[in-house]
């Protein structure tokens, strides 16, 4: 009996293991495939002869990204963005969240807040509307027409309210015996427990803002002022102007590459600086939530 237990966790393992792995490759080998179109020349992509290794080994792509200079200032532009996108999104959610958290009966109204709150995740008033209310409060290029007009997140809030009421009530009964009053209890209390659920939803925050690139064309007039998906998403639609207006620089770096690989070494340009603040936030996902906050 012993035996057949044995055996049969093993297998479960092994099936496990093997599924993960399945399921890790599907998710990893698209990835090393377009990082190694992106540094194969483009002869060799258009025949197909790559897979996940540089054919014609160059760096063309990203030096037709990285050429001119506006690389550069539209990447500081989109790290303005995302840092100070993801504060005001998690000063808000916090702010939002606690007290919807609360019964209606310690929160006067918090149904009908509630309700407007979810309205506003099923209706919108569309792009033209809310457009004409970037303009008339003067944000057109400026980075806050990139921030206030998704200043809350509601889909996060909720996610964040939710974490809140699932937390055990003595510990915020306990620090109002001792006279905490409610900023007290947010900030020295909740917060330090809150630490999970703001990595999590600080995290759509951050992805959210960094690879938004529509609202930046809409809003900046100026080029200049593209953040860095903005800037790269019209970099590869003006291939014929380029060639039109530049000189032999950009002439050589275009004829040894084409639009997949452009877009390829896009993808891994964007994709770069998420790639490093994610390892610093993962491990509050797994992280016990309230282990230890409550002693029986």
């Amino acid at each position: 009996m012993v035996y057949d237990k044995s055996l049969s966790r093993r297998l479960f393992h092994i099936v496990n293991y093997t599924i993960l792995l399945v399921i890790s490759l599907l998710c990893i080998l698209p990835f090393i495939n377009l990082l190694a179109v992106s540094f194969s020349s483009s002869s060799a992509v258009s025949a197909g002869t790559v897979t996940f290794w540089p054919v014609e080994f160059n760096t063309k792509a990203y030096e037709f990204a990285l050429t001119g200079g506006a690389f550069f200032s539209s990447l500081w532009i989109a790290v303005k963005r995302t840092i100070l996108g993801t504060l005001v999104n998690l000063i808000l959610i916090v702010l939002t969240a606690y007290p919807l958290s609360k019964s209606k009966d310690k929160v006067m109204g918090r149904n009908i807040y509630m309700g407007f709150f979810i309205v506003t995740m099923l209706f919108n008033g569309g792009l033209i509307p809310t457009y004409l209310v970037v303009v008339k409060m003067g944000l057109i290029d400026s980075i806050w027409s990139l921030i206030l007009p998704g200043a809350l997140p509601v889909f996060s809030m909720i996610i964040l309210m939710n974490f809140i009421r699932g937390l055990p009530e003595e510990i915020e009964e306990s620090a109002i015996i001792d006279g905490a009053g409610p900023v007290q209890v947010l900030l020295r209390i909740l917060l330090p427990l809150l630490k999970p659920a703001l990595a999590t939803v600080g995290l759509f925050s951050i992805v959210a803002h960094w690879n938004s690139w529509f609202d930046g064309i809409i809003y900046m007039n100026n080029p200049a002022n593209y953040p860095l998906q903005s800037y790269l998403q019209t970099l590869l639609q003006s291939f014929e102007q380029i060639m039109l207006k530049s000189g032999s620089d950009y002439t050589q770096l275009l004829s040894m590459m084409n639009a997949r690989t452009g877009r390829a070494a896009q993808m891994f340009l964007g994709a770069i600086p998420i790639l490093l603040v994610y390892p610093f936030l993962q491990k509050y996902f797994t992280k016990g939530l309230v282990l230890g906050s409550v002693k029986g």
